[in-house]
């Protein structure tokens, strides 16, 4: 199974968004973007799909830009790749009528297992094992 560039991009979206929670801060695309090493042209595609999930919200005017619209520990790695992907794992053979029984339910067991693996993930999570970049700096 292989994840798209944008599951990347988003959940590093996510992850930039998650850190500035907490102080209300809203971002530019374009910073989120520079600080995330993603392209801005992509990225506001990308916020744009994760505000119609209500993930994001953007917010006008000359301070404007993104927030997250539910705290950090609310939001799931599934959360992000059911915004962009629609699903976090699909096959064909689950609606195959001809693939056999015993297979399908192997891959409803693997669908469930990543499902389950991906919502257990929170962002809160990722901001507490990532520590707070933002104030770090290195000599």
């Amino acid at each position: 199974m292989k994840l798209s560039v944008k599951s990347d991009y988003a959940a590093r979206a996510v992850l930039g968004l998650a850190r500035h929670y907490a102080d209300g801060t809203a971002l530019r695309a374009e910073d989120l973007a520079a600080e995330q090493g993603v392209p801005a042209n992509y990225l506001v595609q990308i916020l744009i799909e994760l505000k119609a999930q209500g993930i994001a919200r953007s917010v006008r005017g000359k301070q404007g830009g993104y927030l997250l619209a539910r705290a950090p520990a609310q939001i799931s790695l599934g959360d992000i790749l059911r915004a962009v992907h629609g699903t976090v794992f699909d096959t064909p053979a689950l609606s195959d009528p001809d693939c056999p029984l015993e297979l399908k339910e192997a891959w409803r067991k693997l669908q469930h297992a990543l499902r389950t693996a991906a919502d257990g993930i929170n962002f809160e999570q990722l901001l507490r094992e990532g520590g707070d970049k933002r104030g770090m700096y290195y000599i």
